[in-house]
């Protein structure tokens, strides 16, 4: 095999959130992660959308200049 791997060895990949080299097979019930911590953070980063891609404003909302709606604290 050209990736290192043999029948016997599982394909070695670094963690996505450590780097740590971790076995990229069923055995490794967290892959791609090493563990469940990493996956653990990973999700984190999800739910508190620390992942996020850049929006370009759309031309064509009309919304954008629209007045905030009014508060309605007591």
């Amino acid at each position: 095999m050209s990736n290192g791997a043999t029948p016997s060895q599982p394909r070695q990949l670094p963690c996505p959130t450590c780097g740590r080299l971790s076995a990229f097979a069923p055995s490794n019930r967290w892959r791609p992660f090493c563990s469940e911590r990493c996956r653990n953070i990973d999700l984190g980063g999800w739910a508190s959308e620390s992942y996020r891609m850049p929006a370009r404003p759309d031309p064509d909302d009309d919304t954008r200049d629209l007045p905030a709606p009014p508060c309605d604290a007591h």
